[in-house]
């Protein structure tokens, strides 16, 4: 489709917003939209009691070009003070994936991708270790081995910039990545970065959370998918899924639903990151499902 011009074949356009709330912006949005010759799809919208904040997001298919359309909201955007963007609908998100030594979230993102489940695009794996170097080439990714010590963590995190520029990284995620970034580095990935943590923070904290978690006898286990901010494991939360233990249950078994847990929650948060139904609130975030 013409950048500048117009297709006689209809095409989908995911557009997200973000404003102070008041009356009038739906009618706005979906006049702009009906008058650049849009069909609206699917339609949500959720107006923040507290913060006064209003979100919305719409999909709609037109013939109008991209450009063309952009423009054509940009009096809605002014008007209203929008915070916004517009997606084509199934442009796969280019998205770099971090990780260190375990496999698990790392080939369930892999297999999700190459069945079609995951709208994304892996131009490139990160590691700090070779462990996962043989997975990455069964999938045919090509695989960077950027190691992290205390001295060499900067020169690490100018490799991670320069590959994320050069392969025109849209989102970052870090599937079980054992380093901590930057306050630096998570500034500059705010919003654009995703990662997943068992959900015994804070509780157990540290090593072989599983093992703790199984000495002291709970009976809910879990993961949480949250966005990266300096404020370590704190970042705006995306998605979380608990599963029930008991005492029958060895540690054993306990990482591996654990595991399993882990993998199904950041596959969940990165789907609907890339199918744009993610907004910022805050500390929060509203989820359009």
């Amino acid at each position: 489709m013409s950048e500048t011009g117009t297709s006689a074949a209809q095409t989908g356009f995911i557009l997200t917003l973000s404003c102070a709330d008041k009356p009038g912006i739906v009618h706005a949005v979906s006049g702009s939209l009906l008058d650049s010759g849009c069909n609206i799809t699917d339609s949500q919208q959720y107006g923040n009691p507290v913060t006064g904040t209003f979100f919305m997001r719409v999909a709609v298919q037109t013939d109008t070009a991209f450009l063309l359309l952009r423009n054509r909201l940009e009096a809605v955007a002014e008007r209203f003070s929008l915070t916004w963007e517009l997606h084509r609908t199934g442009t796969p998100v280019r998205t770099l994936i971090l990780a260190s030594k375990s496999a698990h979230c790392l080939n369930d993102l892999l297999f999700l991708q190459r069945s079609g489940t995951l709208p994304i695009e892996i131009p490139a794996i990160v590691s700090n270790h070779h462990e996962l170097a043989d997975l990455a080439a069964f999938y045919g990714i090509p695989f960077h081995h950027i190691p992290v010590t205390a001295g060499t963590k900067a020169d690490a995190e100018d490799a991670l910039r320069e590959l994320i520029a050069a392969e025109n990284v849209e989102l970052v995620v870090l599937a079980r990545y054992m380093q901590v970034l930057s306050d630096g580095l998570c500034a500059e990935l705010a919003g654009k970065a995703i990662n997943i943590h068992h959900s015994f923070l804070p509780s157990f904290k540290g090593a072989r959370p599983y093992h703790q978690a199984h000495a002291r006898g709970v009976k809910i286990i879990g993961a949480t998918a949250h966005y990266v901010t300096g404020a370590l494991d704190e970042g705006p939360i995306i998605e979380q899924e608990v599963i029930r233990v008991d005492h029958a249950h060895s540690t054993g078994e306990f990482v591996a639903m654990g595991r399993d847990v882990e993998a199904r929650t950041l596959a969940k948060a990165v789907q609907w990151h890339a199918e744009h139904r993610v907004l910022l609130d805050g500390t929060r975030t509203v989820v359009f499902n």
